[in-house]
């Protein structure tokens, strides 16, 4: 069966591959699309992109609609993961001649078997499959070429001497991939494939959920959430500070948590609702990021997606919203809720905004404008005497001293 199925997919790419064509990649930028620069690839693209899914939903008309409003308001970065025909042949008929101003993560290792997608390092399989996915977009080239899903350690270990990896190599020095990317939902693993040297692009699970999982444990898990960290991971942070330095750009995938988990209270491991403009921005603030994706069906969600580049700053301000959640649990932990009760400090330091300072580092990773604000503070952590006045006057049981160690570590003063 396994045969026959290779064969039918070969005679299908024949068909399909009639009228290919040569394509230079150009990029047009929109005044009302915010680009950022997709690291050492120098590639320009839009910071809202779409994902693949909700293609195998509409029809070639419909997908022809969506792709032309979504490249006329300049989103031209698209994940496209999925080996199901009929999503590749959408959007193939979708991008139509304005194949070269969409800038297409393609990934390697995506095979259908006739009814389902399925996940590969087969070489034969990955050539059929990735032949498919040229020849049902009409073109000769993937801009970044993705190794699909890497989320065990010893994985990538089998892979970096793997005939499969080979393949990918190859498809670059042919020309048919310009860049090599990997998607991974594992911060450990996607660091050791930064560090790697490999990868000029990392496609990510990022979102203000998944970003307090202990490193290793599943996000699809919903008791993972039952011991959800304070801050951030500290690996994912390593990973984000990384390729930062670095310059290797991450795109980012379940932005939304999957399914649109965070924008239900009821569903959220958060326990409240988020909305996509607070989503969005939270991804969006970290350097590292230059692409949030999301599944799209139709052009009315084109349109709520982009409100993101036009909302206020209260709009976008994800700290709200998570610090009204988080307030009460974080005062059962002994966490600061900057209430300001244990004021006044003897040495003069506004605790309440250290400690806010802090946990958004600890949250997001120490910024250029966060130590900027540290700075600018009248007097600051290392300044305590742990005289311990403070702590009689906190209601919720915080660590003050201690605190202020650890602010004194973070911002070096």
């Amino acid at each position: 069966m396994k045969k026959i199925a290779l064969l039918v997919f070969a005679v299908a790419l024949i068909m399909v591959g009639c009228g290919k064509r040569q394509e230079t990649q150009q990029t047009k930028e929109n005044p009302d699309m915010e680009y950022r620069t997709l690291g050492s690839t120098g590639l320009r693209v839009g910071v809202i992109g779409l994902g693949c899914g909700g293609f195998d939903e509409i029809d070639s008309t419909a997908s022809r609609e969506l792709v032309t409003y979504a490249l006329d308001h300049g989103m031209n970065y698209m994940d496209i993961y999925d080996a199901n025909p009929k999503v590749r042949s959408n959007i193939g008929y979708g991008l139509g001649d304005r194949r070269a101003e969409m800038i297409i993560q393609g990934h390697v290792g995506c095979w259908w078997n006739g009814d389902s997608y399925e996940r590969t390092r087969d070489v034969e399989k990955c050539k059929i499959g990735f032949e498919d996915l040229l020849n049902r977009l009409n073109t000769d080239y993937i801009d970044v070429g993705m190794i699909h899903i890497v989320d065990k350690m010893e994985e990538w270990q089998e892979i970096q001497d793997s005939p499969y990896l080979q393949y990918v190599k190859e498809l670059k020095t042919q020309g048919k991939i310009k860049h090599i990317g990997v998607s991974s939902h594992n911060a450990e693993v996607a660091l050791a494939i930064a560090k790697s040297g490999l990868v000029e692009v990392i496609m990510f699970s990022l979102n203000p959920a998944f970003d307090r999982v202990l490193s290793g444990k599943s996000p699809w898990d919903s008791k993972t959430f039952d011991e959800m960290l304070p801050g951030i991971d500290p690996v994912r942070v390593e990973l984000y500070d990384y390729c930062a330095q670095h310059d290797i750009a991450i795109t980012v995938m379940k932005t939304f948590g999957g399914g649109d988990r965070l924008l239900d209270a009821e569903k959220s491991p958060l326990k409240t609702a988020l909305t996509r403009d607070q989503c969005f921005a939270y991804v969006l603030a970290k350097p590292c990021v230059k692409v949030a994706l999301c599944s799209i069906d139709s052009v009315s969600k084109v349109d709520e997606y982009l409100h993101y580049l036009k909302a206020t700053d209260e709009e976008k301000d994800y700290n709200a919203a998570l610090n009204r959640q988080t307030a009460q649990s974080k005062a059962d932990a002994g966490d600061c809720t900057y209430c300001n009760h244990c004021a006044p400090c003897s040495a003069g330091i506004p605790i309440a905004k250290v400690n806010e300072l802090l946990d958004k580092a600890e949250t997001e990773g120490l910024t250029s404008e966060l130590q900027a604000q540290y700075d600018a503070l009248s007097h600051h952590a290392g300044e305590c005497t742990h005289c311990e006045a403070c702590l009689s006057r906190c209601p919720f049981g915080v660590d003050i001293p201690s605190r202020m160690d650890a602010a004194k570590t973070m911002f070096g003063h």
